[in-house]
C-alpha cells in the first residue's frame, strides 16, 4: 500500500468517524424496520401486488423469496438510456429464473447535458442529480425491495442515484448501465470541426454532418466525460458485475451482464447467507478508491463535486485538498478523448477497466481489502466478463495493455500525476484538470475580460475583441446564481485563442464538464460571486495569474486595494424564470458551495 495513500484514508476516516457512525446506525434501524414486506399490513401488501401475475402474488404473500426494485432512468430520447427501455423485462424472467420477483419500484428523470449545453435548460442539470435522488428515495419508500437494481450511465444520473440509493443502505445495490455506442467519427476530428465552425470557416451544415457521425447510434457518448467516468467508478466501487462498464449496447454479453446483475442481487439480500447491503461496500477505502481511478484515468471534473455530495450521503467528508493530494500520488494511465485521441471503446479493447484496477492494485494505489456486491476485494474486478455457452463467466484480464497510447500500466504512465489540482489565492479556491494541458499552457498571466453571461463571451470573440492574451472570468455562473451551467460551448473559442498563440485561460464559479481540453480552466471557483465571493471583485484589465504548477490563483492587485475594492452587482439576467428555472428557485437558495457538493442535502 502507497503510505501516502493510507495517509490521506486515515485521515478521511478520522475526519468522518461521527458522521459516518450515525450513518451506519440509521441504517442499522432502517434494517430492524424491513424490508422484509411480513411487516406491512395485508392491505399495505395487497397494494404492492394487486398488478402482478398470480406467481408473483404468491412469491410476494409469501415473503420468503427476494423482490427486486427496479429503479429506471429509461427514456428514448438519451441515446445512452433509450436501451434500458428493455431492461425491466429482461431483469423480471432472471429473477424468475433463481425463484424470485422483480417489479419496477419507479423511474427517475434523466436529462442531457449534450442537448441542452449552452442553453437555458442546462441550468437545471446540476439540480436534477438531487432531484433524481430524491425520486430514487420515492421509489424505494414502499418497503416492498429486498434490494434495489439501479438502471442508469450519465452525467448527474449515477450520482442521482447513488445518494438516493445511499439513503436506504441497509438494502443490497446493484448498478446496471447500457454501455457505450460503437465508435464514429473520431473526436479529434469532431473537435477539429467544432473550431473551425467557431472562427466561420464551415457552416452548420458542415457541423451538424460531423455531430451526426459523432453521436451516431444508442449507447453513451464515446468520449471520457463524466456518463463515462461514472463508469469506471462504478467499477472500482465494485457495484457493478465486474466488466459491465464499455460493454456495447445490444450485443449477447450486455445481455447477460444485466441477467447476471439481477441474479447476483437477488442472493445477497438478508433473506441469504451472502446479505450485502450498500452501506457496507460504500466505505471510506471505497470512495477513496473511486477519486484514485478517476485521477488515473483523467475523468471527468464533474466528480470534484459530485464524489463530495456522493460521499457525505454515506456519513464521509471528503474535500478538494483531499483530491488535490491524491491526484499528486496517482499516475495518469489513460489517454482517452479528450486527454488523448482514442475513445472509450478503444479503452475497453486496450484493456479495460480490468486492467487499470490491476495495475492500481499491483502498485499499491487502490485498497484491495473491500466490500463488493461481487464478493469480498477488489480483486474480483480484475477480471473480464466473457460468453460461456451462452452465458455470463469471467477469465482473468489482460496483464499487459494491448495498446499503450490509449492505456499504460501504473509504473511506466503518461503522467506521474493525476492532473487534477487545487488552485488557491486571493481569488478563492478552485479545481483544474491539467491533464490535457500542454505544460507550456499551464502558467497563464494576462489581462482579465470579464462576463456575466457566456453568451457574452462568444460575442466578444465574434466581434474581435478577445484576439490577444486574456483571461477570461465569466462570472455568476455558481449554483446558488444559475444551477452552476457547464461552460463546455466556450472552448471552441478560448481554443481558436490559444492556437493563435496567445495566453488564455478561464476563471469561473461556474463548471466546466468532462470534456474539459487544452485550455487551462480554473472551475469551480468558490466562494462563487452571489456568495460575496472575490471573483465578484475582478475588474477589465486586472493582470490575473493561473499557475497551476504551484497551484495559486490571484488577481495581481495591491493588497490595499483588493482589500478595499466594492463587489461588482450582478446584472440583469434571465436565469430566475422560463424552461422551468422559476420551479427550482427553492434550490438555488438552498444549495451548498460546490466543495460541499454543490447540494441541497
Amino acid at each position: 500500500m502507497n503510505k501516502q495513500l493510507d495517509t490521506i484514508t486515515r485521515r478521511i476516516i478520522e475526519r468522518s468517524a461521527n458522521s459516518r457512525q450515525a450513518y451506519l446506525q440509521r441504517m442499522d434501524e432502517m434494517r430492524g424496520d424491513g424490508p422484509l414486506r411480513g411487516g406491512l399490513s395485508c392491505s399495505n401488501l395487497a397494494h404492492g401486488f394487486a398488478a402482478c401475475g398470480e406467481q408473483d402474488k404468491q412469491s410476494l404473500k409469501l415473503t420468503e423469496a427476494a423482490n427486486i426494485g427496479i429503479v429506471n432512468a429509461y427514456n428514448d430520447m438519451l441515446s445512452a438510456h433509450q436501451p434500458l427501455g428493455e431492461f425491466p423485462d429482461l431483469i423480471k424472467r432472471a429473477a424468475h429464473a433463481v425463484g424470485c420477483t422483480a417489479q419496477v419500484a419507479g423511474g427517475v428523470p434523466a436529462m442531457c447535458d449534450g442537448v441542452t449545453q449552452g442553453t437555458a435548460g442546462m441550468e437545471l442539470s446540476l439540480f436534477s442529480r438531487d432531484i433524481i435522488a430524491g425520486a430514487t428515495a420515492i421509489a424505494l419508500s414502499h418497503n416492498m425491495f429486498d434490494g434495489a437494481l439501479c438502471l442508469g450511465v450519465c452525467d448527474k444520473i449515477v450520482p442521482g442515484l447513488l445518494i438516493g440509493a445511499l439513503s436506504f443502505g441497509h438494502l443490497p445495490v446493484i448498478f446496471a448501465p447500457a454501455g457505450p455506442m460503437t465508435s464514429g467519427l473520431s473526436n479529434k476530428e469532431k473537435a477539429a470541426v467544432r473550431q473551425l465552425y467557431a472562427e466561420g470557416k464551415v457552416g452548420r451544415e458542415e457541423l451538424l454532418e460531423a455531430e451526426s457521425q459523432a453521436y451516431h447510434g444508442e449507447g453513451t457518448c464515446t468520449f471520457y466525460g463524466t456518463a463515462n467516468s461514472n463508469q469506471m467508478l462504478m467499477e472500482v466501487m465494485g457495484l457493478h458485475v465486474p466488466g459491465a462498464a464499455f460493454e456495447n449496447p445490444g450485443t449477447a454479453l450486455r445481455e447477460q451482464l444485466t441477467v447476471a446483475a439481477a441474479e447476483r442481487l437477488c442472493k445477497i439480500t438478508a433473506l441469504g447467507n451472502a446479505y450485502t447491503p450498500m452501506a457496507k461496500v460504500v466505505d471510506e477505502k471505497c470512495i477513496v478508491n473511486a477519486i484514485v481511478a478517476l485521477l488515473a484515468t483523467g475523468g471527468s471534473t464533474n466528480h470534484a463535486i459530485h464524489w463530495i455530495a456522493v460521499a457525505r450521503t454515506a456519513g464521509i467528508i471528503v474535500d478538494w485538498q483531499d483530491f488535490s493530494e491524491l491526484s499528486a500520488i496517482t499516475p495518469l494511465i489513460a489517454r482517452v478523448y479528450p486527454n488523448g485521441s482514442a475513445d472509450v471503446n478503444h479503452f475497453h479493447a486496450a484493456g479495460g477497466t480490468a486492467f487499470a484496477i490491476r495495475t492500481l492494485l499491483d502498485n499499491g494505489l487502490l485498497h484491495e481489502d473491500v466490500t463488493t456486491v461481487w464478493g469480498e476485494g477488489l480483486r474480483h474486478y480484475t477480471r473480464e466478463a466473457r460468453l460461456a455457452q451462452g452465458r455470463l463467466s469471467h477469465v482473468e484480464g489482460a496483464s499487459a495493455s494491448a495498446d499503450t497510447e490509449v492505456l499504460r500500466p501504473a509504473d511506466a504512465p503518461f503522467a506521474a500525476e493525476g492532473g487534477l489540482r487545487l488552485l488557491e489565492g486571493n481569488l478563492g479556491r478552485s479545481v483544474i484538470k491539467v491533464s490535457a494541458v500542454a505544460a507550456e499552457h499551464r502558467v497563464v498571466e494576462a489581462p482579465a475580460r470579464v462576463f456575466s453571461e457566456q453568451e457574452e463571451l462568444r460575442a466578444a470573440f465574434e466581434a474581435g475583441e478577445l484576439d490577444c492574451d486574456v483571461v477570461a472570468v465569466v462570472r455568476f455562473q455558481g449554483p446558488r446564481a444559475n444551477g452552476m451551467p457547464e461552460l463546455h460551448k466556450l472552448t471552441p473559442y478560448l481554443g481558436v485563442l490559444q492556437d493563435r498563440g496567445h495566453q488564455v485561460a478561464l476563471v469561473t464559479d461556474g463548471r466546466m464538464s468532462g470534456a474539459s481540453g487544452k485550455v487551462p480552466a480554473a472551475i469551480h471557483l468558490s466562494p462563487e460571486a452571489l456568495e460575496d465571493g472575490p471573483i465578484a471583485k475582478i475588474r477589465d484589465g486586472d493582470v490575473i495569474r493561473l499557475d497551476a504548477d504551484s497551484g495559486a490563483l490571484d488577481a495581481l492587485v495591491p493588497a490595499d486595494e483588493w482589500r478595499e475594492r466594492s463587489l461588482s452587482p450582478r446584472p440583469g439576467h434571465h436565469s430566475d424564470y422560463g424552461t422551468g428555472r422559476e420551479l427550482f428557485a427553492f434550490m438555488r437558495r438552498a444549495v451548498s458551495g460546490a466543495e460541499a457538493g454543490a447540494t441541497v442535502f
